[in-house]
Parts: C-alpha cells; structure tokens; sequence
C-alpha cells in the first residue's frame, strides 16, 4: 500500500513536471517572438535615430558656412563704413560705395534669415520669414533644433527598446531553467512566474518606447 502512494506520488510529480516544461516551452516560443518583433521595430528606430543624428551634424554646418558668409559681409561692411567715416572716398565714389554698403547689408540680413531658418525650422518661423530653399522648395526645413530633438526623443526610445529586450532575454532564460530542473515542479512553477513577470515587463518597457518614438 506504501509503495503504491510513492508510486502515485511520482507519476503526479512527473505529470506536473511535464506540464511545466510544456508551459516553459510554449512561454519562451511567445516571448522568443516578442523578441524579435521588438529588434525589429528596435532597428527601424535606430536607423533613424543615425538618420536624425546625420542631420544635426549636416544642418550644422550648413549653419555654420552661413555664419562665416555673414561674418565676412560684416568684416566688409564694417571697412566699408570706416572708409565714408574717414572721408577716404572721393565724392564722385561716394555713390558706389553706398550702394555697396546698401547690398552688404542686404547680404547680412539675408544670411542672418537663412540662419534663423536652418537653427529653427521653417514651421516655427513667418512665411514672410522664410530665405533658404531645399532643393527648390520654399519652406521644406527642418531646423537644428528641430532635429536635436528627434534624435534625443529616438535615443529615449530605442534605449526603451534595449532594456525591454533584456528583460525578454532574461525570461527566456528562466524558462530554459525550468524545462532543465525537470524533478521539481515547485521550483519550476517558481521559474515560470518569473518568466511571465519578466515578459510583462520587457512587452510594457517595448511598448512604451515605442510610444515614445516621433
């Protein structure tokens, strides 16, 4: 009678042993899934996160060539002026170096526009503001700032991603533990929890990442 209560005993444990390695299974196929479909949007984020962070490289020195170009109409203006100050000029060239000044200036506000435009953004800025093209077309830019921006709210989001997928790795893990300690149900129904809770997690943090993204 005793051995026949251990030998029921032993069936029991080995049936909620399988169950337990059939439930790991299973959980590490689902989250393994969640994984990859994470990666996956987790890459598309990156690269335009490298996209985004190009930009602000690119925009900026295209502000900076602006800078220099006005710069150097300002170093022009300014002899230009010291020049009719010192009465230097003849009166007979009085007229050409005004209108000389008079385009200087034109020259200096216009970069300072196109400035004003590359550091903003042409949606922050008048329409009558607008000074710079982009293969033509008015109004097109997306300003420095306006790029900082979306490579820092990228970052935000893919770092989401990154903890989100360890989290995913970590439950796979678990669920790899509990299929190999195959002689103790309990401790595997332990393991399979802690699978699921980690799941949940990296599925909430991938979630919100991705919420996060522009």
């Amino acid at each position: 009678m005793i051995h026949d209560t251990k030998k029921g005993d032993t069936v029991q444990v080995s049936v909620a042993s399988e169950n337990a390695e059939a439930i790991g299974g299973v959980l590490i196929a689902f989250f393994a899934a969640l994984m990859a479909i994470a990666q996956m949007v987790n890459g598309e984020l990156e690269e335009e996160m490298m996209i985004a962070h190009n930009k602000v490289a690119n925009y900026s020195s295209w502000y900076q060539s602006k800078s220099i170009k006005e710069s150097l109409y300002e170093s022009e203006l300014n002899y230009l002026e010291t020049l009719m100050d010192a009465g230097v000029v003849s009166p007979e060239n009085q007229g050409v170096v005004t209108s000389k000044i008079t385009e200087t200036k034109a020259k200096i506000k216009k970069y300072g526009d196109e400035k004003t435009e590359l550091l903003l953004g042409s949606s922050n800025i008048s329409k009558e503001e607008w000074a710079q093209d982009l293969d033509g077309e008015m109004g097109a830019i997306t300003g420095v700032k306006e790029w900082e921006v979306l490579a820092n709210e990228y970052d935000v989001a893919t770092h989401k991603f990154d903890i989100g997928m360890l989290f995913f790795q970590i439950s796979i893990v678990l669920g790899a533990i509990c299929i190999i300690i195959y002689d103790n149900p309990k401790l595997q129904k332990g393991f399979i929890i802690l699978m699921v809770v980690c799941g949940i997690f990296g599925l909430i943090l991938s979630i919100y990442g991705y919420s996060l993204a522009p």
